[in-house]
């Protein structure tokens, strides 16, 4: 038998781990002596220990290297299922590392420009699959809008049309109708725009239903570029940053509001309105 400094020296695991291990039940001492408590080992536990370290190493919760232990045949299974874990978490390290260099070298700032007309082809973003009723699920939304501007793209390029600049999302609250069916919470809560070069009425009559070729007038707009993937945090951030620039006689209209989907991050852009004084009445 061996004593606890013993074996924790042989298998390289402080007294502290080896009581945490035998506490919830992982690696069980072969005796406990009744009177002083002390915990002994065999020679044969090394290899359970071994194994244990191996895996824990992965950073696999105790949880499941208990399963993995318990159940040999599933343990292969349950290895590869924690290591897409991990690599899901890694590339969410990576993707929060990019944002977090890029905000911490250049913070975001808000730019005035001025926007030519455009002919833009719209289509509504089909709702993705319900989530939770208390959070917006911006990964999903992302992904929906993707698949939406895809379609489009495909779609316009197959009848001889050519994207003409960066593509965005707005609120599909353009109608009466539109604006019903978001506060129903029944959708299509986005639209996405797609500028194009080509014949506007050529065009219009050749596409499918659901995609309306528009004319998207020339304006003045403040924009702030986010880096990296959306969220509420990041669009609140937008959003607050364009409330707050100073203007004369002019402001924001986040009604007219438009997210521009960039490689690396959205740009949201908002029409720049000038407050114009009442006409006096004689």
């Amino acid at each position: 038998m061996l004593s606890i400094s013993d074996f924790s020296e042989m298998c390289d695991l402080p007294p502290q781990t080896l009581r945490y291990y035998h506490a919830e039940g992982l690696l069980v001492p072969a005796d406990v002596d009744e009177w002083t408590g002390y915990r002994s080992y065999t020679f044969g536990q090394v290899e359970r220990a071994m194994l244990i370290t191996v895996l824990r190493g992965t950073g696999m919760s105790v949880t499941l290297v208990r399963r993995a232990l318990g159940q040999p045949d599933e343990a292969l299974m349950l290895l590869r299922q924690h290591v897409k874990e991990v690599r899901q978490q890694r590339k969410t390290q990576d993707e929060a590392i990019r944002d977090a260099r890029a905000l911490l070298a250049s913070p975001p700032e808000a730019v005035l420009r001025h926007v030519d007309e455009m002919t833009v082809a719209s289509k509504p973003v089909p709702c993705p699959p319900a989530g939770r009723r208390d959070r917006y699920d911006w990964n999903a939304a992302d992904a929906a809008v993707t698949a939406a501007v895809q379609d489009v793209v495909r779609t316009v390029e197959s009848y001889g049309a050519v994207v003409a600049g960066t593509p965005w999302r707005t609120l599909a609250a353009g109608t009466p109708e539109q604006k019903r069916r978001i506060l129903a919470g029944e959708g299509p809560h986005w639209l996405v725009k797609v500028p194009v070069a080509a014949d506007e009425k050529t065009l219009a009559g050749s596409l499918p239903a659901d995609i309306e070729v528009e004319t998207f007038e020339s304006r003045d707009e403040l924009s702030i570029f986010m880096p990296g993937k959306s969220s509420m945090a990041k669009h609140g951030t937008a959003l607050s940053r364009l409330l707050a620039h100073p203007f004369d006689a002019a402001y924001v209209d986040v009604s007219r509001m438009r997210h521009l989907l960039h490689p690396d991050g959205v740009e949201t852009a908002a029409e720049v309105r000038e407050i114009r004084e009442p006409s006096a009445v004689e």
